[in-house]
């Protein structure tokens, strides 16, 4: 698939990330909100190489089928709304409504479904211990927003790809919403210092940074609320929105309080984190 008629869909998707990534260092360095405590190039090499992974396992499994040579759903969230348009699947595929509709109510939905992933994985054991290894982090910038366990973006992948073929979405929908949540990812994890007025507009809509760091609070009543990546409407509705930390933004601390240390900023240590015996920690 092309975006905009001439640039191959990966590409196209990864020029974004890499703009949105550049934009939102530079602001960091421009205007922090925090002081950091580990220094930034241990956290981003192993942040990225994190999030390196994940992408790996990514590309194995839209190859894969190919590969064995028995396409029966292309593991990836793009191929599998390339397939079920194909096949006329899913419910737009039946409906046929206006092109925007279409794309307007895909965003949407699959961004409610990825909040609902995201509280699944605080309540879900097996997927906590998964998910720890995004809260680990001692600190919090863009890179956090990309540091994910791979097995947990692979179990992502077809957490999405089944609501894809529920829904049978035009293939530009969802590569817009990959887009948008690689994006606002990135954005609300950012350790940038918006000013106040524009954080409150901000987050009439969208999830903040400053709303989004209070889910990284050490405190559970805090990490165990504010689950949107990209609208703020659904914490708000069924009511996990929490406005500002105990602690304020400048004294609260970031992570889990069983991992306090530097270990979480050691790639081996981190995607060995959830397959050790550790004692249970705050969802």
């Amino acid at each position: 698939m092309e975006l905009f008629g001439t640039i191959p869909e990966p590409v196209g998707r990864l020029s974004i990330f890499v703009a949105v990534f550049v934009v939102m260092a530079l602001l960091e360095v421009g205007l922090p909100k925090r002081a950091l405590t580990v220094a930034r190039p241990r956290r981003w090499l192993t942040n990225l190489g994190i999030a390196g992974a994940g992408s790996l396992l990514v590309r194995i499994m839209a190859w894969l089928p190919q590969v064995l040579g028995t396409v029966i759903i292309p593991l990836a969230a793009v191929a599998t709304a390339v397939w079920a348009e194909d096949k006329g699947i899913g419910l737009f595929n039946w409906l046929h409504w206006p092109a925007w509709i279409e794309i307007v109510l895909t965003v949407v939905i699959l961004d409610f479904a990825l909040w609902l992933q995201h509280l699944l994985s605080h309540r879900v054991p097996m997927f906590w211990r998964l998910h720890q290894v995004h809260h680990a982090d001692v600190d919090f910038d863009l890179t956090t927003g990309i540091r994910f366990h791979p097995v947990e973006i692979g179990l992502s992948m077809l957490f999405k790809m089944a609501w894809v073929l529920v829904l049978g979405p035009a293939v530009i929908a969802v590569v817009l919403f990959e887009v948008i949540l690689n994006s606002t990812a990135m954005f609300n994890h950012a350790n940038v210092a918006l000013p106040s007025l524009l954080d409150r507009v901000l987050r009439a809509v969208v999830v903040t940074p400053d709303m989004h760091r209070v889910h990284h609070s050490i405190i559970r009543d805090e990490h165990s609320n504010n689950f949107g990546f990209n609208l703020s409407v659904w914490d708000r509705l069924f009511g996990t929105y929490v406005d500002q930390p105990r602690d304020g933004h400048l004294g609260m601390t970031i992570g889990l309080a069983h991992y306090q240390s530097e270990s979480p900023t050691r790639f081996t240590w981190s995607l060995l984190l959830p397959f050790r015996a550790r004692p249970r920690v705050d969802k």
